[in-house]
């Protein structure tokens, strides 16, 4: 009985065991599976044809969620349920909401300025302290003062309840493999559906105002947290946990003492991603009233000032870069022995900031005063005009952006499009379900099939095919680049320092902010759409992976130095097999991500369903713009279930 358990649990020092049984596996199944593939598609060529998907096959959806529309409207102001829940929740939000904003201009901008460098001064050092002033007065300085209270305000209240949300969501899906896998679709809806999908249902729900706005944020930010909340509790050593279980604590006791301490870093990720998600919403918030910075960059953009838009979006970076340096910092002394005398250092930063914030009360000094103020617009929008003049087009040797957009368009993209669009339908779902069979069960591959189905049944497949082919192009950018960089930023603690903040603006830094530069480099097209999805969900991937990498148990690492292994022999037989699970997560928040942006690239000639969404939204059109998310969630969830093996098929590997 032992020995043939012996094979399927290799020993890092025998890393070629498990690829060598995985090899055997997969390819006797994989020769199965295109076996019966050809044999399918022989039959579906003489039976069915070829051709696009049958419009007999199409259901008509306008009509029922137009009268949805019409009676949320009639009911919204007598109605027991907007009266006595959804209404409740609109006031709680607005009631946060306003007591943070008046808080913050109780301090005055002295006060904030203090509280920020005397919470990151005990929290993590004088470093850390200097590095949150500069950036809470950077706002005041780019003039930006009173709407980043605004933000501040909104984003306190929002990441507050997504941490919340999140945190419970990964909670019971990392303590349930049934939730885990119930929640999955979930999650995936809420992090895939495009918000400006969502934002139409949101409006005539709760009108135009920061309720609105907190709640399309809250549905954005919240994933990540669960996502990672359930990574963390599920990866959980299991030698700990049983030592744990073997002296007598209970269920709540291994949660509080084991789990959640070993999950702390994923924990400490997702309150990071949470925070930078939430941040990368003010935009689109802003469209639905939410005011402050992102309102600012909106109206910027509407008269393509880039400057200005600028102006307004680094505050927004700042806002995140101190908010995520001060978690972190935060959570990395959990745990920790307290510090001496740390209540009465608490103390003395509180009577500081008190001070400060009289004394500017005193002085009647709260507003930032409008003679420290530092135009920055017209630089930048000629830096703008120059990169346009001279990188667009006429580089020697390389050729202009211009260039590239029209290559990467040709040889890419337009292939990839007319190629999946030639496929006939039934050839298309096919090789789906081939696919998500090929890496997981039969529940997985049925969940893909029926998805790309839903697609033709709403009537987009097309279009969809369309989204597709530049959704993979840039999952593949994203993912090459993703990997290679976040292996680099976990094996040298250098360039993981230099990496961080480079990731924090391009994760954080609104879509809308960098829109018009990409346009003005790479022209108007699909082109453009896909460098705004790998620059959005780049940051993501090379995160995880790298924290994945990392998170490798040591031991193995010694295990496999002893035996002589190579660095490069350690990366591929080690450590990239054991932050499999990390590296599948990166795969799922690439799709996803891209996903999200793809609406963006509606707006600069992406087309297909991002455009259908964006449209909808401007025309109040609640069929056409939710028909194109929930077509943009199908190839969400499909994607996913072609990429991400199902913890059964693991299992199944582990005890073949």
């Amino acid at each position: 009985m032992t020995a043939t358990v012996t094979p399927a649990s290799p020993s890092p020092s025998s890393p070629g065991a498990a690829p060598g049984v995985l090899r055997v596996f997969v390819g006797h199944r994989g020769r199965l599976l295109g076996a019966g593939t050809a044999v399918a598609l022989v039959l579906g060529a003489v039976l069915l044809g070829g051709g696009s998907w049958p419009a007999s096959l199409v259901a008509d959806v306008s009509g029922p969620l137009d009268r949805v529309g019409d009676w949320i409207v009639d009911n919204r102001d007598g109605h027991p349920l907007f009266l006595y829940f959804l209404g409740h929740i609109s006031n709680a939000v607005v009631v946060s909401v306003r007591a943070v904003y008046l808080v913050l201009l109780a301090l005055g901008w002295a006060g904030v300025t203090a509280a920020a460098g005397l919470v990151a001064w005990r929290v993590a050092g004088v470093r850390l302290a200097l590095t949150s002033v500069a950036a809470i007065a950077a706002c005041g300085l780019l003039g930006m003062w009173v709407p980043t209270l605004q933000t501040l305000a909104l984003m306190v209240v929002a990441v507050a309840a997504s941490v919340l949300l999140g945190g419970l969501l990964g909670l019971a899906a990392g303590l349930s493999g049934r939730m885990h896998r119930i929640l999955r679709p979930v999650l995936d809806t809420m992090q895939v559906l495009p918000a400006f999908a969502y934002l139409l249902p949101v409006v005539l729900v709760f009108g135009i105002g920061v309720p609105a706005a907190v709640l399309a944020t809250v549905v954005y930010a919240a994933p990540p947290m669960a996502r990672l909340t359930a990574l963390g509790l599920r990866g959980a050593d299991a030698g700990v946990m049983e030592a744990v279980a073997s002296l007598g604590a209970t269920g709540r006791q291994r949660l509080l003492t084991a789990r959640l301490p070993l999950a702390r870093k994923e924990l400490l990720l997702g309150l990071s991603q949470s925070i930078m998600m939430a941040l990368g919403m003010a935009v689109i918030a802003s469209v639905i009233g939410a005011g402050g910075l992102g309102d600012r960059v909106y109206q910027a953009l509407a008269s393509v000032d880039v400057g200005a838009a600028l102006a307004a979006g680094v505050p927004i970076v700042l806002l995140a870069v101190v908010l995520d340096r001060v978690t972190a910092a935060a959570g990395e002394r959990i745990g920790a022995a307290p510090a001496h005398r740390a209540g009465l250092g608490w103390a003395v930063a509180l009577a500081v900031t008190a001070a400060v914030a009289v004394a500017g009360r005193l002085s009647d000094r709260l507003s930032w005063p409008d003679g420290w103020t530092v135009d920055i617009a017209e630089p930048v929008n000629g830096a703008v005009d120059w990169m346009t003049a001279h990188l667009y087009s006429g580089v020697p040797l390389v050729g202009g952006t211009a260039d590239w957009a029209s290559r990467f368009t040709t040889w890419i993209l337009n292939p990839l499009r007319d190629g999946l669009q030639w496929l006939p339908w039934w050839a298309v779902l096919l090789t789906v379900g081939a696919l998500a069979l090929l890496i997981g069960t039969w529940r997985t591959a049925a969940t893909a099939v029926l998805a790309m189905a839903a697609i033709g049944a709403l009537g987009v497949w097309d279009p969809a095919l369309d989204t597709l082919s530049q959704v993979l192009a840039a999952v593949a950018v994203t993912l090459v680049l993703g990997f290679a960089l976040g292996v680099a930023a976990a094996r040298s603690a250098r360039l993981g320092r230099v990496l961080r903040p480079v990731l924090d603006v391009f994760q954080t830094l609104p879509q809308f902010v960098y829109l018009i530069p990409v346009v003005a480099l790479f022209g108007v097209g699909r082109a453009p759409a896909v460098v705004a999805a790998v620059v959005y969900a780049l940051p993501a991937v090379v995160r995880i992976t790298a924290q994945g990498v990392r998170a490798v148990d040591p031991a193995a690492l010694e295990s496999s130095r002893s035996l002589g292994a190579t660095g490069r022999q350690q990366l591929f037989q080690v450590q990239l097999p054991l932050a499999r699970p990390a590296l599948l997560l990166a795969v799922n928040q690439g799709v996803v991500l891209v996903l999200a942006v793809v609406v963006i690239g509606g707006l600069v000639g992406g087309g297909a369903l991002g455009y259908d969404a964006v449209f909808g939204l401007a025309q109040g059109d609640l069929a056409t713009g939710l028909v194109a998310g929930a077509a943009i969630v199908c190839l969400g969830l499909a994607l996913d279930r072609v990429t991400q093996p199902t913890e059964r098929r693991d299992l199944t590997r582990k005890g073949a």
